[in-house]
């Protein structure tokens, strides 16, 4: 699903904006209809508000507790799987639920407590746009699921499941009968990576296209639940905040629009991805925490110096209140964020996945904060210092180590792994391919790298470095050099406290671990291979794979 893919989206196309987000309380109450599309508009049939866009999609949501009950397109439901309905979390028990007309514009208003959510219809649309806004922990997590009736679309999906009695882990990973794994939580991408996911028949498709994500928490690389298909139905998520691996607080306020996009099969249409969004038909809705293009301000940097042009850079914009991102262009770094809510951020910069430079920029409602050419210390990117030796590449991600790619979307005994074995001789051409991916106290604790050093090089002392991208149960790497040498145990580096490794992530916060070798240490028969012991220890986990464990990043033995 290429983000560059495009089709008409049912009669109508149209142009929202890239930072669609929040502001006051909601439209209420039968308004006159405005002349629209042939069928438009909404009636009340008793327990729910059945809303009809005047193209081909006619849509239910519950006057009780705000679930959508009903999504039918060109005469088909596709709403419900199990007896359930889409909803806001597990759904929100009851609630106060409204509607109004403003013009070519329906808005269905649901109040749960401090928890506000909306649902917009545009006449002559097959989209459903939602807001959701969450002031507070009232409500412990924030998605929104699609419950999609079984049969409808084929489970063929990478990211597939179906429930069984075999698991392998908790009640959420699930082994089929040919050793493969399947979990909802195995989404293989990151938030960057996406602007939509869903499935086509070849003649209908049924997408969630995603929001800008600036009061979801975890960065643009950040993984999360996104779909799930199984033998009794399927569902389509767009999560708000997810506490699975999340590196930050959760942030509050008003997300979306975020929307229920359905097409002939194609693709969405690219006017509605979130990074072409601007909401003017919406600024007049009453939304709570809605804020216009007005209200926003724009970031544009002319250059990155210092760069590796061998790596894709994103800039990053953070404070405790939103987060954004955007790619810096590879000719010469420059970099544009807009729709960015008013404040002061912390912006990084990213070589691949490792921030590589931090700074400070203040945003300010209808001006563009301009930067001149931001300058990478060469001693930021620990890629850089010459190295007698290095596995791996210093980009803030396992990416090129055995089993890496696999990761992302199983669990670590699925059959498709090699061996988490992976002891492996420098200069055989292979030193990253064979290594594994992650290192688990009670797995494959105490690899082995095989190393020759030349006489000057073993007549000195030489620092040894581990960088690591998320770690579980406070794992972290001890080296002993040719059974001589043992380092002290390292202090463990602030990382979530969550399952990570085994269920489809290995982001956290990177760290390196640096270890002081003594010349001493070092074989000084030149012919005579050294030998580097990585144990992982700690007090904590389990056994298997919820014993502790890390992601490794890089390894090198510096000049």
């Amino acid at each position: 699903m290429s983000a560059t893919e495009s089709s008409s989206v049912g009669r109508r196309t149209f142009v929202l904006g890239a930072a669609a987000a929040a502001g006051s309380a909601a439209l209420a109450g039968p308004l006159a209809p405005a002349a629209s599309a042939a069928g438009f508009g909404w009636s009340d049939d008793g327990s729910d508000y059945v809303v009809d866009t005047g193209a081909n999609l006619v849509f239910k949501v519950s006057k009780t507790n705000g679930d959508l009950t009903s999504l039918v397109y060109k005469g088909t439901e596709y709403q419900g799987y199990g007896g359930k309905n889409s909803h806001v979390e597990s759904g929100l028990g009851t609630s106060t639920v409204t509607i109004g007309q403003s013009g070519s514009t329906i808005l269905v208003s649901v109040a749960y407590g401090t928890l506000k959510h909306y649902y917009a219809a545009r006449s002559g649309e097959n989209n459903v746009y939602l807001w959701t806004n969450k002031a507070d922990t009232s409500v412990s997590a924030t998605r929104y699921i699609v419950r999609v009736k079984a049969g409808l679309f084929l489970n063929d999906e990478p990211d597939s499941y179906t429930y069984t009695t075999s698991t392998v882990e908790a009640s959420d990973v699930f082994a089929k009968s040919d050793g493969q794994t399947r979990s909802k939580h195995y989404s293989k991408l990151r938030v960057i990576d996406y602007d939509y996911i869903g499935w086509t028949t070849g003649s209908v498709g049924l997408w969630i296209v995603r929001s800008n994500h600036e009061k979801a928490s975890g960065g643009p690389f950040y993984r999360s639940l996104l779909r799930h298909q199984s033998a009794d139905g399927g569902g389509l998520y767009e999560i708000l905040y997810y506490g699975e691996n999340q590196t930050e607080d959760q942030r509050f306020g008003l997300q979306g629009p975020y929307v229920i996009a359905f097409t002939d099969g194609g693709a969405p249409s690219s006017s509605l991805y979130h990074a072409n969004l601007t909401t003017s038909w919406a600024d007049s809705l009453g939304i709570s925490g809605y804020v216009g293009a007005s209200g926003r301000g724009r970031v544009a940097g002319v250059g990155i110096s210092g760069r590796n042009t061998a790596y894709a850079y994103t800039v990053g914009l953070a404070n405790s209140a939103a987060q954004y991102w955007g790619s810096a262009r590879s000719s010469d770094g420059y970099f544009s964020l807009a729709g960015v809510l008013p404040g002061t951020y912390t912006l990084t910069v990213f070589k691949g996945e490792l921030a590589v430079h931090t700074g400070s920029v203040t945003v300010s409602a209808g001006a563009t904060t301009t930067l001149n050419t931001i300058t990478i210390p060469s001693s930021n990117d620990p890629g850089n210092p010459t190295a007698i030796w290095r596995i791996g590449d210093w980009n803030g991600s396992p990416s090129g180590f055995k089993n890496a790619d696999l990761m992302t979307y199983a669990h670590p005994s699925d059959v498709r792994a090699a061996s988490w074995t992976g002891n492996v001789v420098i200069g055989s051409g292979s030193e990253t391919s064979a290594f594994p991916c992650y290192i688990w106290k009670d797995v494959n604790s105490g690899l082995l790298v095989h190393f020759k050093l030349t006489a000057a090089q073993a007549a000195a002392a030489h620092t040894l470095r581990i960088g690591v991208t998320t770690a579980y149960a406070n794992g972290r790497p001890q080296i002993t050099v040719n059974d001589t040498w043992t380092s002290a145990i390292p202090s463990p580096p602030a990382q979530p406290s969550t399952r990570s490794l085994t269920v489809g992530s290995y982001r956290g916060n990177n760290h390196t671990f640096t270890y002081s070798v003594p010349a001493s240490a070092w074989l000084t028969d030149t012919s005579q291979y050294n030998v580097l012991k990585i144990d992982v220890v700690s007090g904590s986990g389990t056994t298997g794979y919820l014993s502790a464990g890390t992601a490794i990043d890089a390894i090198d033995l510096l000049v």
